[in-house]
Formats: structure tokens, sequence, C-alpha cells
């Protein structure tokens, strides 16, 4: 069990996690979403790698279109 900080919310999940997976897990796939960790930005491309920790800050940010 690994506890995250998302959007200033604390939420458990089963360990381990990836931010791809965290992605999927909260139902956002194939929406364009901007994510940052403890203050940094992670690049899109390294979510399936991107290993996430016990504790990590995350914010998430979906990018919606409109006029």
């Amino acid at each position: 069990m690994i506890a995250l900080t998302i959007n200033g919310e604390r939420r458990d999940f089963e360990g381990p996690l990836t931010a791809a997976e965290l992605i999927e897990r909260l139902q956002l796939s194939g929406k364009r979403v901007a994510l940052e960790r403890n203050g940094q930005i992670v690049p899109r491309g390294t979510f399936p790698h991107e290993r996430l920790a016990h504790g990590d800050r995350l914010e998430i940010v979906v990018a919606v279109g409109g006029g």
C-alpha cells in the first residue's frame, strides 16, 4: 500500500505503481494530462517508467478544450 497526495487530497493505492498506472486507475487514460511530482514536471513519455513512492505529492492537470 502506498499513500499519495493528489491535488491536495491523500489517496491510498496498492503498490508498486507507475505514473501511467495511476493515470489509468484515475480513469484519465487518453486525456491530455500534465503531471507534477514533488514539484518537478514529469515528461509524458516517462509515465510508464516513473515509479511512484509512498508519500509522493502529485499535481495532475487535465487539459479541457472548448470555445
